[in-house]
Order: C-alpha cells, then sequence, then structure tokens
C-alpha cells in the first residue's frame, strides 16, 4: 500500500489526524495494534479545553458533544475546610466542556468509515523504516500475513510505549522526566456528582479529587503511595477517605455507591524533544506525558494535532517543506506551557513524601493567595481553560 500519510495508533490523536487530512484531501492511513472495543474499554479523561471543542467543530463531528457534554464555566480548589471557586468564565470569557475520551474517541471512530478513513485494527509486530530519509515506510502483521504501507510521512500517535519515539535515534532525542512519588486511586460509580463543578482538594491526609462523566456518573481520586495495591482498598475505604479529604461541604452532598471500575495510576512528567526527525512526526503521549492534574493530556494531544495537520496540510499542498521542519518548536512550546501547569498544580495539591512543615505551611499560604487574589485566580483560569493555539 501506498500513502501520502501513515499514522500510528487509533487513540484520539490518530484519528483527529486522520479525519483533518481526510477533509483536507490529503491521503492516510491509520496503524492500529489493538481493537477498536479494547481502546473503547480504557477509561481516561473528561473535561475538554475550548480548543479540542473548536477542533471536534471544525470536524462536524460534535453534535453529541454539544448534546451531552456538559459546558463547565469554573471548578473548585479545596483546602479541607472551604471551596476556593475558580470562575473560569468571568476570567477568560470561555468555558471547558466534561465529555468523556471515550465518549470522543467513538465519535471519532464511528464516523472514520463514511468519511473514507481508513482504519486498520490488529496490526501487531508494527515498525518504522527509513525515517531519516524521504522515503519511510511501516510494516506490520495483520491476520498472520505480513504488510507494508509506503509513505511520505509518518506520524507516531501510539502512545509512551509504542514504537513511533522509539525509532527516533538515542542520540537524536532527549528525555526530560519527573516520576512522582504516588499514584491516583480512581473509582467510577454510578451515582450523581457531589458538586456540578470538579473540585481538586488539598488535605493533610492528602489530594482528591471530584469530578463527573454524566449527572448519573462520577468519577473520584485519591493520591496513595505507590506500594499501595487496589486490594487494600474497598470501596467504604475509598469512600471514607474521600469524604475526609474533600471536605464537609462536598461530603454532605456525595453520594456512595459500588465501583464501575477501580484502579491505581501512577504519576509523570514527561517530554521527548524533538517531536519530529526526518520523515517522522509525534503527537500526543508518543512526545510527552503530564499528571492528570489539570487535565491536559488528551487537549495536548489536540493542540499536537492542530500543528501537525496544519504543517501536513501546507507540505502537501503547497510544497512547504519548512512546516514540516518548524512543527517540533511549535508544538513544543504549548507542551512545556501546559507541563508547567500541570507540574505546578501538582506541587500545590498532593503532599510529597519529603515535605515537611515549611513546605506544608507554602501551601496553605498559595492557596490562601489564590482565594484572595483576582489576579492569581485569572492565570490559573487561563491555563485551565487551555493556552492560545
Amino acid at each position: 500500500m501506498k500513502t501520502d500519510v501513515a499514522i500510528i495508533g487509533a487513540g484520539p490523536a490518530g484519528l483527529m489526524l486522520g479525519h483533518v487530512l481526510r477533509a483536507a484531501g490529503v491521503a492516510c492511513i491509520v496503524i492500529e495494534r489493538q481493537t477498536g472495543d479494547y481502546i473503547l474499554s480504557r477509561i481516561r479523561a473528561g473535561v475538554l479545553e475550548r480548543g479540542t471543542v473548536d477542533l471536534m467543530a471544525r470536524l462536524g463531528l460534535d453534535a453529541r458533544l454539544r448534546a451531552e457534554g456538559f459546558p463547565h464555566g469554573g471548578f473548585n480548589l479545596a483546602d479541607g475546610e472551604r471551596l476556593i471557586r475558580i470562575d473560569v468564565a468571568a476570567l477568560t470569557g470561555h468555558s471547558v466542556t466534561v465529555y468523556g475520551q471515550t465518549e470522543l474517541t467513538r465519535d471519532l471512530m464511528d464516523a472514520a468509515e463514511p468519511r473514507g478513513l481508513e482504519v486498520i485494527y490488529e496490526a501487531s509486530d508494527v515498525a518504522l523504516h527509513e525515517i531519516a530519509g524521504d522515503a519511510p515506510f511501516v510494516t506490520y502483521t495483520k491476520a498472520g500475513t505480513a504488510a507494508r504501507i509506503d509513505a511520505r510521512i509518518i506520524v507516531g500517535c501510539d502512545g509512551y510505549h509504542g514504537p513511533s519515539r522509539r525509532a527516533i535515534p538515542d542520540n537524536v532525542g532527549r528525555t526530560f522526566e519527573r516520576v512522582y512519588p504516588f499514584g491516583w486511586l480512581g473509582i467510577l460509580a454510578d451515582v450523581p456528582p457531589c458538586n456540578h463543578e470538579l473540585i481538586y482538594a488539598n488535605h493533610d491526609r492528602g489530594f482528591a479529587l471530584a469530578s463527573m462523566r454524566s449527572a448519573t456518573r462520577s468519577r473520584y481520586y485519591v493520591d496513595v503511595p505507590l506500594t499501595e495495591k487496589i486490594e487494600d482498598w474497598p470501596d467504604e475505604r475509598v469512600w471514607d477517605e474521600l469524604a475526609i479529604r474533600l471536605g464537609p461541604e462536598a461530603a454532605a452532598n456525595m453520594t456512595r455507591g459500588p465501583a464501575l471500575e477501580k484502579s491505581i495510576a501512577p504519576l509523570r512528567s514527561f517530554v521527548f524533544e524533538p517531536m519530529r526527525h526526518g520523515s517522522l512526526m509525534l503527537c500526543g503521549d508518543a512526545a510527552h506525558i503530564v499528571p492528570p492534574t489539570g487535565a491536559k493530556g488528551l487537549n495536548l494531544a489536540a493542540s499536537d494535532v492542530h500543528y501537525a495537520a496544519e504543517a501536513l496540510i501546507a507540505f502537501f499542498q503547497k510544497g512547504d517543506a519548512d512546516a514540516i521542519a518548524g512543527y517540533s518548536a511549535k508544538a513544543l512550546a504549548r507542551v512545556w506551557k501546559s507541563e508547567r501547569f500541570s507540574w505546578s498544580l501538582t506541587k500545590l495539591m498532593h503532599r510529597f513524601p519529603d515535605d515537611g512543615a515549611f513546605e506544608r505551611r507554602m501551601q496553605v499560604a498559595e492557596l490562601d493567595y489564590i482565594a484572595s487574589s483576582e489576579a492569581a485566580q485569572r492565570s490559573i483560569a487561563e491555563n485551565y481553560v487551555g493556552l492560545a493555539i
């Protein structure tokens, strides 16, 4: 097979990019090692920046998002006793939308065949070749048969563990990483949310987050040491801990219920530079990971797609090689700003093992300053709703 762009990975980044390129008349094929059902089974974030919503609208795939998503004009920081509301809409003129990543992926997936976007699922042994030159190609195995796709550009949207980033020589790439000494224990339950907006809580006992997927389905988290095991956290223990950490106001409105899903996810900050080498470009988790504090992961992938699509369309329609060459620098400028916000919010809302009384006082003082300063709230709101693309 031959195409203009071979996209590796059929998560939201790969599918978004495929749809944008197809709409612009750029030929592309998406290759995915998993089944579609497996991709849709993954529980992921659900807060969309305005830029991500705008991209879905540009594709004409926002009907269900508009009908079922929840526009949020703000969110809350809690210090164990009070809720500090950040009025994002008033401070920025924009809002975010709560809409599950699984649902957004389903919208992209369902539209692929009707719009002529070819997606090859269950492609094993995916490997990238000749990426430094002008004639790269991808090999894989499908149903026991070896196959090859020749392309002019390959885009790796295959996540942290995929083969795309590993195809870049060690002497070309550089990694920046911070692994955090805790994970988020999450519980998903069919219960109404305790608040109509998200709550990020900093308590003496640790961090907690109250979020939602719908008016009847809630997602809660507490941070736990990486040594903890999920079997040591029965549902009641999770609910009890949430009630303490979220504070009395949120706890009074919290409805308990059996867990539909429960897991512990480790946290890390990670950036790989450059995001382009030769005829290979990286998007999303293949190039960067953010801690979930601030909900930037999916949204960063969407901004990568915007920059990558812009460069690829200019290249194939106008022969603009400079657009491809400039992709990495343009994308990384926004990546690092989002990494900074996620890192700073993580530092503010979590207790680190090495923190002492001084660090705790600094957190309390920072939260008190945020509560009393419109300037501080405006800075947080601007980053939360999403920096301009």
